[in-house]
This record gives C-alpha cells, structure tokens and sequence, in this order.
C-alpha cells in the first residue's frame, strides 16, 4: 500500500504547490480526521480543496479523532496516548475499507514537518505491524511562511537567531533569553502575559477569505488582537492564529 501525506497550506484552498496538487491526483482514497467539535470541524476545506484540485475518481472516508484532554496535567503522555489512538483508528479504516494496490493520502493541514503529528501515527501504524505501507511526504505552506509573507517580513534579523515554540512553551524560551519568537499553537494566547516591550506580527486563519492580521507594539494592539480573534471564530467558526514576538 502506497500512502501520501500532502501539505496542503494553513487554511486557503489556493495555497497547495504544484507537486501537492499532482500528488492529490494520485490518491485513490484520502483518509480525513473528523474531530467532532461541532462548526469548527474542518472536513469541509478539505473537502474543498479536493473539489476544487482534483478531477479523478477517489473516495473520502472521515475517521473519527479519538478524544484527548488539551489541558493534562502530563502534557507528553496524553498526546503519545492520543498518538497511538489515532494510529489505532487509522490501521482499522487501512486494513477493512482500503485495498493493497490502492494508493492513500492524508491531507495535512500546513506543513507535515512544522507541529503535526501525521508523520509521528504513520510511523507508529508502520511500528504495530498489521499494516504494510510505503509513504513519502509533500511539503506545505505552513502558517510561519504565510505569516511572514503577508506582514512582509523577514523572520530573522541580521546574524541573530529564531525560535519557534508554541505558546505552552513561550514563557521557557523567554527565559532562555530568546527575544525574536515565532508562536503557533497558541490558543490562550500567552503573549497577553509578558512584560517588557514588544513588537507583535499576528495572524489568524492565513490564506483564507477570513484572515486577520494585527501589528504593532504588544501593549497597544493587543485588544485588538482579541477582537479579530473573535471576528474570526464567528466567520469560520475556528481560529489558527500564528504571530512573531520581537523584543524593542
């Protein structure tokens, strides 16, 4: 069985490359996480871009995410656990619904390489031995590039340095004196918390219809941050956001 993780972009149905797009002419059947959180299930941009990218004949089969605490007190153990839920859900879906010579695509939200975890279950499913695979991974767009591209930026300054973290891990790489930060995952956004002077580039949603994109010094922009969160969720019903600290 042949298997494709496609980056397909953070969010805009016109942000594949070329070879994603010739890749999502090959699958014959796109495996889709559906994480049953009500209007913010993104099936339907998948979807989306499938009809929108490919003319073939494929099937799309939405497999159940398995449920996982996004606050644990043993933040490691709970995603290896979801991990190997996932990896468990997928190998049913492989072994009952897929034939040997067909081949699979996952359609992976921004990068595979940059903060997912598709990789990670294909190797696990790989590790349980039930299911023989081969795969290769189509780099994306991810939210960082696009982040940078519409604020116009240059990530790095001269000769220096950058981290990217996720907001759990913000205040860490603070203390261990970074001070040109790129954050992702950051739904609590944790920038709201620090002192001292900031500059902040912010994006939500990139690449869609819908985004929203803030800059200025943290203090002062940081309201209206909060309220182009809000605008948003109501006009997707999700929120990606991306955003680059830089210490004044």
């Amino acid at each position: 069985m042949r298997v494709r993780l496609i980056g397909i972009g953070p969010g805009g149905p016109d942000d594949l490359t070329v070879a994603a797009v010739r890749a999502l002419e090959s699958v014959d059947v796109f495996l889709v996480a559906d994480k049953n959180r009500g209007v913010d299930d993104l099936v339907d941009v998948r979807e989306d871009i499938l009809r929108r990218h490919t003319f073939g004949a494929h099937r799309v089969i939405v497999v159940p995410d398995p449920p996982r605490d996004r606050n644990p007190e043993r933040y490691g153990d709970e995603v290896r656990d979801w991990h190997a839920a996932r990896a468990a859900a997928y190998e049913s879906v492989l072994l009952e619904q897929v034939r040997d010579d067909e081949t699979v695509g996952f359609l992976v939200w921004g990068d595979p390489g940059l903060y997912d975890s598709t990789i990670r279950i294909v190797d696990r499913i790989l590790e349980r031995g039930r299911v023989r695979l081969d795969y290769d991974v189509l780099p994306g767009v991810s939210s960082v590039q696009m982040l940078a591209a519409r604020h116009r930026l240059v990530l790095n300054t001269v000769g220096s340095s950058i981290l990217v973290t996720t907001g759990r891990r913000l205040g860490t790489g603070i203390e261990a004196g970074a001070d040109n930060i790129v954050v992702v995952l950051d739904g609590g956004l944790a920038c709201s918390e620090l002192r001292g002077q900031w500059n902040i580039w912010w994006g939500a949603n990139l690449g869609t219809d819908d985004e929203e994109l803030v800059a200025g010094p943290l203090t002062d922009v940081l309201p209206s941050i909060r309220a182009a969160r809000i605008r948003a969720k109501n006009a997707r019903g999700w929120v990606m956001d991306t955003y680059l600290l830089r210490r004044c």
